[in-house]
């Protein structure tokens, strides 16, 4: 049976393997504090529907309390470990079953298998303040062999601590003119790519929300990392199909493994 990857906008993607269906960061929103969504519609009611949701880590456009709150009433939610403590809204969350992971658990979803990896992030909620919770990716293992990689800089452990993947979902932008420390532009993403060698890709977490006031700063980083990654992803690693998607557009992809 093939997997679909449906992407939302930003990290927010929808992978359906087998009969399960996955959501990450999931982010429904117009507007979050000084950011604006510039391109996509915001997803439909169904995009919420999931019988998990992975976060990545705490950072309000990947954690975003009002969209986990529209959640169905008891969707399995994975956090990373301390993210109730550090966002005291998720307690506040009821209806919804939350495990707190790290990297190297694993979690079993119907007949999925969800591998917690490590990423290099600042997983704090500010930029100020402890460092209570890591910053984390995922791996769902059913019909292929899915990473989510949240954000995340490039490491040199990599390919080892996410082992073999068939599909790779890599960020390769970011919502402002300037990436920091511990993200992938598209460049870093192609060499990535390179070392996860997975069988396709898609590139995330771009041209999907900016800085209000901002349109005219450094436009490009918003509207080239798709395309860019595109192009260098070809020359890096010419044996993976990259599949750049528009906002709510799926792909179906058949994995042999």
């Amino acid at each position: 049976m093939p997997v679909e990857i449906t992407w939302w906008g930003h990290a927010t993607c929808t992978v359906r393997d087998g009969n399960i269906r996955v959501l990450t960061d999931p982010l429904f929103a117009r507007r979050l504090a000084h950011l604006r969504r510039r391109q996509g519609a915001v997803p439909p009611d169904g995009a919420r529907h999931a019988d998990v949701v992975l976060v990545s880590h705490l950072h309000a456009d990947h954690l975003h309390l009002p969209s986990l709150a529209g959640l169905a009433p008891g969707t399995r939610l994975l956090v990373p470990r301390g993210a109730p403590r550090a966002v005291p809204g998720l307690r506040r969350l009821r209806q919804l079953w939350v495990t707190e992971v790290v990297p190297g658990d694993a979690v079993r979803i119907g007949e999925l298998l969800v591998r917690v990896v490590p990423a290099l992030h600042d997983g704090r909620r500010l930029p100020v303040g402890p460092r209570r919770s890591p910053a984390l990716g995922y791996v769902v293992e059913g019909e292929a062999r899915t990473y989510f990689a949240g954000d995340t800089g490039l490491f040199d452990a990599m390919a080892d601590r996410v082992g073999p993947v068939d599909v790779a979902l890599l960020p390769v932008g970011g919502w402002g003119p300037y990436l920091g420390e511990g993200h992938l532009d598209a460049a870093r993403a192609a060499r990535a790519l390179a070392r996860l060698a997975p069988r396709a890709a898609v590139p995330v977490h771009y041209g999907t929300y900016w800085p209000i006031g901002m349109d005219a700063v450094r436009p490009h980083e918003f509207h080239a990392p798709g395309d860019e990654f595109v192009r260098l992803a070809s020359v890096a690693a010419p044996g993976v199909a990259v599949h750049k998607l528009g906002h709510g557009e799926s792909v179906w992809l058949e994995v042999a493994r």
